[in-house]
């Protein structure tokens, strides 16, 4: 990991006796001494303290001082409406190229005088350039490098961030506002990655682990790690870019249609105008050829992203693949999510996927795994 670039909580980490590994290039934590089950099921019972400081923020300003230009601008790049986005609210949007396929996923937040992406770490530095070949005549992209992002999740979370940043519990699901606190003015959206109710806080690199020290200082905040993160997306039916969505993967056969409101549809009042239009319209009116599905493994063995899927025991070709798959320590067995074709993504249908040259039956089930609990 000699070539890892580090957060600004990599030295909490190691204190923390965290097991590293390189990831999207970055030094990160993949769990702690707690183990990934335990962190996992503490997140849903209590609170768990994530750094996603190798996440992009990134500021996009009109050059005419009108953030309505900005987000009229962002709208030719993404099928989602951000004109009617009020200030202090977030939304969920995609990058999606001319064939329809999905360069990254992404959350928007409406500020009084710009707008604040955050986008994944993979692919933030394409992402960034894409936004500066596209958008550099009407808007200016800065890329803020000098802040951490901490994601603080689960049931007290509430409480526990509101007696550091007083004004926390006011806010609802996907709220964004500065917040005053100790540690200097505070980038917050009510949201997250975990199915959760919870924050996730910008932070200046010069104060982002005194904050997350005050915060693992309370008894209910443990740190949690990349796998318990990812165990925990996965039962809330969130969407893993590289993973469950890619280039060759559209947002309507993502299962992502209620990203992309009316307004942005066919008969909307802007309709289009965004890369791969016509054949998103198209899927959005005449239904994908394949859908993303929740899959419940019989058994106890995991189905890992990969795994390939059949209509039947013996015989007869792939007829979709596992996306992302792995054990839910809420559920108490196998979850996972992947494509199959559109008749076979009826809820209770039986499919088979193969493990190591044997066929086991899997049934297709309703995402999310687990109830979302956000604060609406």
């Amino acid at each position: 990991m000699s070539d890892s670039r580090r957060t600004a909580l990599y030295d909490l980490h190691l204190e923390l006796g965290a097991r590293m590994v390189p990831f999207a290039g970055y030094a990160m934590p993949v769990n702690y001494p707690m183990g990934v089950m335990k962190e996992h099921l503490h997140c849903r019972a209590a609170a768990g303290l994530f750094d996603v400081s190798h996440m992009g923020q990134v500021v996009l300003r009109a050059k005419s001082g009108d953030v309505a230009d900005a987000a009229r601008a962002l709208e030719a790049l993404v099928p989602v409406d951000l004109l009617g986005l009020q200030p202090g609210r977030q939304r969920y949007a995609i990058f999606s190229d001319d064939k329809g396929g999905i360069l990254d996923d992404l959350m928007v937040a409406r500020r009084c005088d710009d707008l604040l992406l955050v986008v994944n770490a993979a692919c933030k530095e394409a992402d960034i350039a894409y936004l500066r070949a596209q958008l550099a005549d009407t808007c200016e992209i800065e890329e803020i490098a000098d802040r951490g992002l901490l994601a603080l999740q689960g049931p007290e979370a509430e409480r526990v961030f509101q007696a550091l940043a007083p004004g926390a519990a006011a806010m609802r699901f996907m709220d964004v506002a500065v917040l005053d606190s100790d540690f200097g003015p505070l980038w917050v959206s009510r949201s997250g990655y975990t199915g959760e109710d919870g924050f996730e806080i910008s932070v200046t690199n010069e104060h982002a682990a005194d904050l997350a020290r005050a915060l693992l200082a309370d008894e209910a905040v443990e740190p949690i790690g990349l796998g318990a993160r990812d165990s925990l997306r996965l039962e809330a039916g969130l969407c893993l870019y590289g993973s469950d969505l890619d280039t060759g993967t559209t947002p309507v056969e993502a299962g992502l249609s209620w990203a992309i409101q009316k307004v942005r549809r066919a008969g909307g009042a802007r309709a289009g105008g965004f890369p791969g239009a016509e054949r998103i319209l198209n899927e959005l009116e005449k239904g994908p050829r394949r859908l993303r599905v929740g899959l419940r493994p019989e058994g106890r063995a995991p189905m890992r992203a990969g795994t390939p899927l059949y209509v039947s025991e013996t015989g007869g070709e792939p007829v979709g693949m596992v996306s992302s798959g792995g054990f839910g320590p809420t559920v108490g067995g196998p979850v996972a999510m992947g494509y199959v074709a559109l008749d076979l993504a009826g809820n209770g249908r039986t499919v088979w996927g193969e493990l190591r040259g044997k066929r086991l039956p899997v049934k297709v089930s309703a995402l999310p795994f687990v109830k979302q609990t956000y604060k609406r």
